[in-house]
């Protein structure tokens, strides 16, 4: 495993669901796990943002923004990954760069399904170390399966784990695609095909290319006025390349939204037009 430490951008998203519990898309948003797998000092931006009061000092604002349009982001992304979820129901979910992922925790709809977990071995660990003592997950189990998508085989980790590769699994592979080279994008997909049986479901968020978008990127990686600046995105993608690296390992896309379509379709107010423009949600599933 390469050494790494636990996952910032995974922080930030979790602030931005926090941020946006039971405020958005009218009433139909809510997420309550999320500040409990904040620390103190990481609630203090979350707070500011529900609270419509945006401190004063630069380094102090600059953190309040990122929450406040990340909350933007996730509310439409994770209303269309739910749905998806909900209407391909499986015994076996497998959750790619899971990060700190409330799922397992707040979806009934899991009671009789078998959560993996997959991610980066200080990721891991560090949400295990945030999760309350009496947390009880609703999902059947939750098994946490350390894999480092850089160097790690995934269908090793996931065969020690004790997932059914002949059984039908949903897979979510959220908010990770774009942290990935083009190469291991293209080696998780074919693990992720290899064991995908018929019935099987793929559901997966990535960033298409966008040039007003990845200015600002540089711009805060420049100014380092970003918390999650040390985590730089590796590879975009056009839906129809989307769409024809799953088709070479036989996944058929179905569906596939942009989020600013989302968020107009769940009456969501969308300032960050252009991130929100170039975030997708696709659904893909093996031929019938």
């Amino acid at each position: 495993m390469s050494e790494r430490t636990a996952s910032r951008t995974a922080v930030l998203v979790c602030q931005g669901r926090a941020a946006a519990n039971g405020r958005a898309a009218e009433g139909r948003f809510a997420d309550p796990m999320a500040s409990q797998l904040l620390r103190a000092e990481e609630r203090i931006p979350v707070d500011q943002v529900r609270a419509g009061t945006p401190p004063t000092g630069w380094k102090e604002r600059t953190v309040y923004e990122s929450v406040r349009a990340c909350a933007e982001v996730v509310v439409p992304r994770t209303l269309a990954i739910d749905e998806a979820l909900r209407a391909h129901v499986r015994n076996q979910l497998v959750i790619l760069g899971a990060g700190l992922d409330t799922r397992a925790w707040r979806m009934p709809e899991l009671a009789r399904t078998d959560v993996w977990e997959v991610d980066h071995p200080a990721s891991q660990q560090d949400k295990q170390t945030r999760l309350p003592a009496r947390s009880a997950a609703l999902a059947r189990s939750v098994r946490f399966t350390p894999v480092d998508f850089a160097v790690d085989d995934l269908g090793t980790a996931l065969d020690a784990a004790g997932h059914d590769p002949s059984a039908p699994t949903t897979w979510l592979w959220e908010g990770v695609v774009p942290y990935l080279t083009r190469d291991e994008v293209r080696a998780t997909a074919a693990a992720v095909a290899a064991r995908t049986a018929p019935g099987s479901t793929l559901v997966v968020n990535y960033q298409a290319p966008s040039a007003r978008a990845a200015a600002g990127r540089l711009l805060t990686r420049v100014l380092g006025s970003s918390i999650t600046s040390g985590e730089p995105w590796r590879s975009l993608w056009r839906p129809r390349q989307l769409a024809a690296l799953l088709a070479e390992h036989g996944l058929r896309v179905v569906l596939d939204d942009n989020l600013l379509d989302l968020a107009h379709t769940h009456g969501i107010p969308a300032q960050g037009r252009t991130s929100l423009r170039s975030g997708h949600v696709a659904v893909a599933e093996p031929p019938r």
